[in-house]
């Protein structure tokens, strides 16, 4: 299966997308019928999602010891490519392995593990969705226990809370931010050779990107940081330097934060401008999320409009589709198909983007493009220990525990104890953890 570059609606009806289907053409003011989960949707370079429903990016942690391509992800991805949706992201592929964000991430620095991403990209394609690569750097939430340094825009710690968990960054020089910059354009066009079908910048949840976004966190004052304008210039450098790895006719989109929910930080109006800017120049899909490690909770506080709705960031997601072209992808918060077919309905987004859910419910997207009626398992976990329950982490791992179990053949645990995963979890992370020190000391 191909995802060539079309032009007109003719074209448009390939193997991609069947005869008969309506493609939404994202320029045309004509075309007001409602938009349906199964709907295609032709991306600006011309590719095309076969539906609307998208699987956001999950850190897997389940690459081998040596940060490379295995048996696990491989089924993982074959199971999920059969669940129906028409776009999976991959968890976070670093760039980097002095700049590790879990252990057991995949890293790309070269074409050495070619032949294992290769695997991965069919697996996660071969149910004939597209299937991109997630590329990222953690900057200065780099843990403490996997990383001997960390580099950042400045040299400013996280705050005192979480602060022990992470290494004390270092702020970049010129030269370590150009070859950053050619990192993130070299990893994009091994992803292509491949065969992953598009790509995703990181640029949200307070990672390395998010961090020069944010004036709170980037206090540069040469021409990478200062005005917004200096701020997003090393997103959009890394933008360019993808495309012109990947060329104009495959997907390249971002992960964006609507804001850092923080006093000082990225806000909502300058989100707006830096997808103006992507827009302009040329971003396929702009998926819209927000929060940080130290601002991990962001649902709190909503209005009960946005609460019944269920979507976290809709206002936020409605605000950038309305100042761009590019298509816009909305993920969080999603319980019901009710609530997904109302974003559509309500042009909050042009795709709805489910995570945790799709670790629970493998099979979801492809019974809602069906017809029938969907509702989460997803729910609040608890251990009883408020330290542990209050920590962004706990979710992180909870639901980790449950993408191994698919990745091992095995079905989800949806009432798996919190307490009881918590345990095993600490003990499988300090051991990974000493795995990954010991192997770069060696």
């Amino acid at each position: 299966m191909s995802f060539q570059k079309d032009t007109t609606m003719s074209d448009l009806h390939t193997e991609d997308t069947p005869i008969g289907a309506a493609v939404i053409n994202l320029d045309s003011a004509a075309d007001t019928r409602a938009v349906s989960l199964a709907d295609p949707l032709a991306l600006p370079c011309g590719a095309v999602l076969p539906n609307r429903i998208a699987k956001s990016a999950m850190s897997e942690a389940l690459a081998t010891i040596d940060h490379k391509v295995g048996d696990e992800l491989v089924r993982l991805y074959e199971a999920w490519s059969d669940g129906g949706s028409g776009l999976l992201i991959s968890g976070n592929v670093m760039i980097d392995r002095r700049a590790l964000g879990e252990p057991k991430n995949v890293v790309v620095e070269d074409d050495s593990d070619l032949e294992g991403l290769k695997r991965m990209a069919a697996a996660g394609t071969r149910a004939g969705n597209h299937f991109w690569m997630q590329i990222n750097h953690p900057g200065k939430q780099s843990p403490v226990d996997l990383n001997e340094k960390a580099w950042a825009p400045s040299a400013i710690p996280l705050k005192k809370e979480i602060r022990l968990f992470f290494r004390e960054a270092q702020a970049l020089t010129e030269a370590e931010i150009l070859d950053l910059i050619a990192r993130y354009g070299r990893v994009a066009g091994l992803a292509k050779k491949a065969g992953f079908t598009g790509v995703q910048i990181h640029a949200a949840h307070g990672y390395l990107i998010s961090q020069f976004l944010s004036p709170l966190h980037n206090q540069r004052t040469d021409q990478w940081g200062g005005s917004l304008e200096n701020r997003m210039r090393f997103v959009m450098a890394v933008y360019k330097s993808m495309r012109e790895a990947v060329g104009a006719d495959f997907p390249v989109g971002i992960k964006l934060n609507s804001a850092d929910f923080q006093k000082g930080g990225f806000t909502i109006e300058e989100s707006v401008q830096v997808a103006q800017a992507l827009d302009a120049a040329g971003i396929d899909l702009i998926e819209v999320s927000g929060g940080t490690y130290e601002m991990p909770v962001v649902a709190t506080g909503l209005k009960d409009s946005t609460q019944k709705r269920e979507a976290y960031f809709a206002e936020y997601a409605r605000r950038i589709k309305d100042a761009v072209k590019a298509p816009v992808m909305l993920t969080g918060g999603f319980r019901t198909d009710g609530s997904m077919k109302q974003a559509l309905t309500d042009a909050d987004c042009d795709v709805v983007g489910l995570a945790r859910a799709l670790v629970l419910d493998l099979n979801a997207p492809r019974d809602m493009l069906a017809g029938k009626a969907f509702r989460s398992l997803v729910k609040p976990l608890k251990t009883g220990i408020r330290m542990i329950d209050d920590a962004a982490m706990m979710e992180v791992w909870w639901y980790g525990r449950q993408m191994t179990r698919v990745a091992n053949g095995k079905a989800p645990k949806p009432r798996e104890s919190a307490l009881w995963a918590f345990i095993l979890i600490m003990l499988t992370k300090s051991s990974q953890a000493w795995s990954t020190r010991r192997l770069r000391a060696n």
